[in-house]
């Protein structure tokens, strides 16, 4: 079985495609390969579900979180890997991008379904700013939004008090109009949305002063936001039905909040792994002994062997950051040890290291100071050149 392409790669986009340009993609790959245009052609029929798949995940944020987090394997065991014939659709509007699809092949034009039953209400989308640590060990935030209610005045409906919409003239109710035209085929009938009632099958005479007519009224609200331990920069929280009010009678939509985490000054994330350095002094690192390393936990002391040399990485086990799935799982730390070595000695220090160096073999003992106050004992050949000066 040939491996499955990367769905971005099949859409033409970027990972960081915006739901508009997703839907443009799709939209352009359905139309070239679907069957009804290529009537017996098995490689743009395989094409057109392949390019279906994947716009039905990405186009659904939270497979689209799972997708790029877990790529092809988050869906594998689940009806996902299927192929087109098993895959859930539930969270793609589908029917709104073959309507387009259909409209532009057969009438000219967009043949949308009325839209004046009960709609979904859009999502809305922010940004929380947090900590590193309270990216690690999860935490709750609270934002201040402007979100919209069904108007108390007139209950949603957009009228004035005491009136109510009524049917359009146009469409009937119905929200669409039908033209019909004559073609190359013969008559050909287009549904559009209706122009004067904008789809909904209704007009409003008289507006709601409170509302002004949209049967909405906004306010500032204060919503607290849970953020789970584990959770990495640029990952969302769906908070569900606090996004936008439905239309007639539809569900809110939903608050997609975008955590933002702040840089640490000494540690580094990779996945569930945390990065971080350690100085130890020479004395440390040549006769072994504790050092105090920082961890998020708080510090720990952790004992290094006789003769680390520098850049030596070692690894405390279980001090990284929570799985999403499951807090307790936790990655590791790996510190990289560094040597440091000192730019300031007093002359004992430097007695002391020239005799160490010299016990190791590395300095030769005609170098050896002999003379208190650091003097070198003169020579034979500086005696005599003094003589002479003399």
């Amino acid at each position: 079985m040939a491996e499955k392409r990367d769905y971005y790669e099949v859409l033409g986009v970027d990972r960081g495609a915006d739901e508009d340009t997703l839907k443009k993609a799709y939209r352009k790959l359905a139309k070239k390969y679907h069957p009804d245009m290529n009537p017996g052609d098995k490689e743009a029929e395989a094409k057109f579900k392949e390019a279906t798949e994947a716009y039905s995940v990405l186009s659904d944020p939270d497979k689209r979180r799972q997708y790029d987090q877990f790529g092809h394997a988050a869906f594998e065991g689940g009806g996902g890997a299927g192929g087109f014939g098993g895959f859930d659709f539930s969270g793609a509007d589908m029917g709104d991008i073959f309507g387009d699809i259909f409209g532009d092949l057969f009438g000219g034009g967009r043949s949308r379904r009325a839209n004046n039953g009960p709609q979904r209400g859009a999502n809305l989308r922010a940004v929380v700013h947090i900590s590193f640590e309270e990216a690690v060990f999860g935490c709750e935030k609270e934002l201040e939004l402007t979100l919209k209610d069904t108007c108390s005045s007139c209950g949603g409906s957009g009228a004035k008090p005491g009136t109510s919409p009524e049917t359009c003239s146009k469409c009937h109710g119905t929200g669409q109009v039908t033209y019909t035209q004559q073609s190359m085929f013969g008559m050909i009938r287009n549904v559009q949305t209706c122009p004067d009632c904008g789809g909904s099958g209704q007009i409003i005479k008289e507006k709601c002063t409170a509302c002004r007519g949209t049967g909405y009224t906004s306010s500032r609200k204060k919503i607290k936001v849970s953020i789970p331990a584990g959770i990495d920069d640029g990952q969302s929280i769906r908070i569900r039905d606090k996004g936008e009010p439905g239309r007639n009678g539809g569900p809110r939509g939903d608050l997609l909040v975008e955590v933002s985490v702040a840089r640490h000054p000494v540690f580094q994330r990779e996945g569930m792994n945390i990065f971080s350095t350690a100085p130890i002094t020479y004395a440390q690192a040549a006769l072994g002994g504790d050092v105090r390393i920082s961890t998020v936990d708080g510090d720990v002391i952790y004992t290094v062997k006789p003769g680390t040399q520098t850049d030596t990485r070692i690894r405390l086990k279980g001090k990284g950051v929570p799985s999403l799935r499951s807090s307790s799982v936790r990655g590791d730390q790996y510190v990289t040890l560094v040597v440091q070595v000192p730019t300031r000695l007093s002359d004992e220090a430097k007695e002391a290291l020239i005799r160490f160096d010299e016990a190791c073999g590395n300095r030769p003992r005609s170098e050896k100071k002999e003379e208190k106050g650091g003097k070198k004992k003169k020579g034979f050949m500086e005696k005599v050149k003094e003589a002479f000066e003399d």
